[in-house]
């Protein structure tokens, strides 16, 4: 294998109620992915609990007794403990994050030594039918988070994030090689996909991510049926210039993927998207209209 070449490895796994049987379960498929060779391995997003988030609730109670932890906690030192037993990479999807009195989602990265290298909370928070996300999480506030290894720089985002560009591109100028999205997405009984296929437009909008960027994108979703929930898996690797290099089922497994960062650097150069960039032209994005 090439230097600049990394293999990833996406846990697309299904949750129970059993916030330990989960992490169990997450810990044992870290061992099973780097076992077959993955150096960087992702988790779902709220991999410890089913998504609760489906269910609406303007009060407190409901949204504190919601199953979380604390970072570092004991989700974080088995996922430490995992990274530094196989010698790889850990995006640790994410968890519901008790700071304080603020309750965030938030995912937390750690090296081959499992050192904990940084955490990234969920900047855009959704707020749409079995998406009530906003009645349990408060706005990330770590900003947009880039982290260096030996395998290259990673930044994560979480779920929502991953429908906009700004995100993307903010990643992108912070020096990211490849951008994770841990995610739970999928189909509700009873509502229509109305404005189209949303696997569809979820996979592409994160396709033209990757070309806009010239960066490797990967997105690890979870899978199975909870409450009016039907969550599709179809976690994915897409290279620097769109190309799907592996896809997941609709079943749990494991996703991997042999990506080349030293693509990226000759998309960025060839296509010089970042060199002909007009940032004097962009003050609408961030005027608040």
């Amino acid at each position: 294998m090439s230097r600049h070449e990394v293999v990833i490895g996406l846990v697309q796994m299904s949750m129970s109620p059993q916030p330990e049987a989960n992490l169990s379960k997450a810990v044992k498929m870290i061992g099973e992915a780097a076992e077959r060779g993955a150096e960087i391995i992702c988790l779902p997003e709220l991999f410890l609990t089913t998504y609760f988030p489906q269910y609406d609730t303007s009060g407190e109670r409901k949204r504190e007794t919601a199953p979380h932890d604390t970072i570092p906690g004991k989700a974080t030192e088995a996922l430490s403990a995992a990274a530094q037993e196989h010698g790889v990479i850990v995006i640790g999807g994410s968890i519901y994050e008790s700071a304080g009195d603020k309750l965030f989602n938030t995912a937390a990265v750690f090296d081959e030594q499992g050192a904990m290298l940084g955490k990234y909370r969920k900047t855009h928070i959704p707020h749409d039918e079995d998406f009530f996300e906003q009645s349990y999480f408060d706005r990330g506030d770590t900003g947009f988070r880039v982290f260096g290894t030996d395998k290259g720089r990673i930044g994560v985002m979480i779920c929502y994030d991953q429908w906009f560009p700004e995100a993307a591109r903010s990643n992108a100028l912070l020096g990211a090689d490849m951008v994770f999205y841990p995610t739970a997405i999928g189909t509700v009984r009873g509502i229509e996909q109305a404005e189209g296929d949303w696997h569809a437009a979820w996979e592409n909008v994160m396709r033209g991510h990757a070309i806009a960027n010239g960066m490797i994108v990967a997105a690890c979703n979870r899978v199975g049926s909870e409450g009016d929930m039907e969550f599709w898996g179809g976690s994915f690797v897409i290279d620097a210039f769109g190309k799907t290099l592996a896809r997941g089922s609709d079943r749990e497994e494991i996703v991997l993927a042999t990506v080349d960062l030293e693509h990226g650097e000759k998309v960025r150069e060839g296509w010089r998207f970042f060199h002909n960039r007009r940032p004097e032209c962009y003050s609408k994005i961030v005027d608040g209209a």
